[in-house]
């Protein structure tokens, strides 16, 4: 458990470092979006890699598709009983930032 802390952390330091060394376009969006991933951990892993196969791994998909998605359990298009609730919530610009930062994972 402690080495998975460490790599976790040092994922997140290394990541951290490049958005404030590069000038990405959405910079904005992954910070923003790396806040309200909190509330996406317990199912969907700190790092966008779920532990159980109930939940799909949200690391490295691509940004439309994430946006898609979300606007759909928002919107009440795609329904499951964990995710949709959470999404209720999210407005357009949640739902981008979470997009920006999970893709970029």
């Amino acid at each position: 458990m402690k080495n998975t802390n460490m790599k976790y952390f040092a994922k997140l330091i290394c990541f951290t470092t490049a958005l404030t060394i590069t000038n990405i376009a959405f910079a904005d969006n992954l910070t923003d979006g790396i806040a309200k991933a909190e509330e996406c951990v317990s199912c969907h892993g700190p790092l966008g890699e779920s532990a159980l196969d109930l939940w799909p791994n949200l690391a490295g998909q691509k940004q439309a598709y994430l946006i898609q998605q979300l606007r759909a359990f928002r919107d009440g298009n795609r329904f499951d009983p964990w995710m949709s609730p959470m999404a209720t919530a999210l407005t357009d610009k949640d739902i981008n930032d979470l997009a920006a930062f999970y893709s970029s994972l």
